[in-house]
């Protein structure tokens, strides 16, 4: 309605805080959404006659006067495909949807991309401004319009999903309310384009994950390894899901990274063990495909298993990834294999001292301190 983000946001952090008194008193009414979303629309429309010129706030007014509030919180797709228009620059599509959409704080986006976190406020500042002062467009877009927003659209659900399962900060390692988001909206993407391999691979990533969830941590919300943990607590109805789905991704032979990890995901969940052969081939071709240092990270994880600990540890030493705590946490647990103890315990003193996860640096702790 507004075209404006900042002011979208402060009109419904007003009907937000307007809810809290008058709920308190009178109890809420029978369409929270609808109330929030009218109030917001009204404080808007006082604040554009407060502050806008005559014949903006002609123009404003009539605008919001013609526009019927919908009863239900607006469609988050629009929103996700707005955010990743082609017009923003592709290094602020991801955070400012993060931002405004995962409801990730800035401090999580950059830790989730791994740049500085001013960088993160000045990219979503400057995407802000582009949105309003193109007037780009509130809605998804025609079908021939969809497969260039596409990887955008897909790296902000993934990272949404991760910073639920993985959570950056706080008292838990699991955020279910960030994990449940990312999988409804890949299922809303899967249903809007059925066809494209690179969506049904990041909804099968997302199942086959989330699958494994309950045996991540123990009963006192302790981080469970993969290797450690109950197999028979893994939610085999999402397994078998999400292998349908890979299998339907291998069928089409149109291989793609989300495709790549999720047929990983698929080994790790297939039988009683993992076959890391497989999975080290699997890795090779995601290397190929996206030649990053976490993807390569990744994979001397799986090289360890094939190859042993002294051939992943050349391959980690020679990655640039100081300030990411799991490269010195995959470090550290080579180092020990080796016998080399003191620096597995450095190692693992830096990754808790990079985690912001409470849960994450109690693990970590523990590790640095024994030698299991």
């Amino acid at each position: 309605m507004l075209g404006d983000i900042d002011l979208a946001e402060e009109a419904v952090q007003e009907a937000f805080a307007a809810a809290v008194q008058h709920w308190a008193r009178e109890g809420p009414p029978p369409s929270p959404a609808g109330w929030i979303i009218t109030t917001a629309r009204n404080r808007a429309l006082d604040r554009l006659r407060r502050e806008a010129k005559r014949d903006d706030r002609h123009r404003e007014a009539a605008l919001l006067r013609d526009t019927t509030p919908s009863e239900e919180p607006p469609d988050r797709l629009r929103l996700l495909f707005t955010c990743c228009h082609p017009a923003l620059s592709a290094t602020a599509q991801v955070p400012l949807t993060l931002r405004l959409l995962g409801g990730l704080s800035t401090a999580e986006i950059a830790h989730a991309l791994l740049v500085p976190e001013a960088t993160v406020a000045q990219r979503i500042v400057r995407a802000k401004q582009k949105i309003r002062d193109a007037g780009i467009p509130y809605r998804v877009p025609p079908d021939d319009q969809l497969p260039e927003r596409l990887r955008p659209v897909l790296a902000v659900v993934y990272l949404i999903f991760n910073e639920g399962y993985s959570a950056s900060s706080g008292r838990l390692l699991i955020r279910d309310d960030l994990c449940a988001e990312a999988i409804r909206l890949g299922r809303l993407l899967h249903d809007l384009m059925p066809n494209e391999t690179e969506v049904t691979g990041l909804l099968a990533l997302m199942l086959l994950t989330e699958a494994r969830r309950p045996a991540r941590t123990g009963t006192g919300g302790e981080l469970v390894l993969l290797r450690d943990q109950d197999r028979g607590r893994w939610d085999v109805s999402l397994i078998a899901e999400g292998h349908l789905l890979v299998r339907r991704c291998l069928a089409r032979d149109r291989p793609g990274p989300y495709q790549l990890q999720a047929a990983i995901n698929a080994v790790h969940t297939d039988g009683p063990g993992t076959d890391w052969q497989q999975v080290l081939q699997l890795y090779d071709q995601l290397l190929h495909l996206a030649p990053t240092p976490v993807v390569a990270l990744n994979r001397a994880v799986a090289v360890a298993e094939v190859a042993g600990p002294a051939a992943a540890l050349d391959l980690v030493e020679a990655l640039d990834l100081p300030r990411y705590h799991v490269f010195h946490v995959v470090r550290g647990d080579l180092l020990r294999r080796l016998g080399r103890e003191p620096e597995a315990q450095e190692a693992f003193r830096r990754a808790a001292d990079l985690t912001g996860n409470d849960v994450q640096r109690s693990y970590l702790q523990a590790r640095s301190s024994s030698e299991r």
